[in-house]
């Protein structure tokens, strides 16, 4: 398992500091980036959380996986690396 983690089912709301916070209780928070449309610049719903070791991001991703945040369903994955669509 990586250090990063996929975030799905965020609030449209959440801000990277709200996000950086909820993962924070689970240990070093190396990054938090919420995704957004690229011309409206609001959230579409999902980010990456990158923390400090394998071992504190499958903590977070135990815990927070399956939890509920402003009424919506969190889904914690670890990230895979984008593939291009020739590979």
């Amino acid at each position: 398992m990586g250090d990063r983690l996929y975030v799905s089912g965020l609030p449209y709301a959440v801000t990277e500091a709200q996000l950086q916070e909820l993962f924070a209780a689970h240990g070093t928070v190396a990054s938090a980036r919420i995704v957004t449309d690229r011309f409206t610049g609001r959230s579409r719903g999902f980010g990456f959380v990158e923390m400090g070791s394998d071992a504190e991001a499958q903590a977070a991703m135990e815990a927070l996986n399956g939890t509920e945040l402003q009424g919506r369903v969190l889904k914690v994955n670890e990230a895979h690396e984008r593939r291009t669509r020739d590979s």
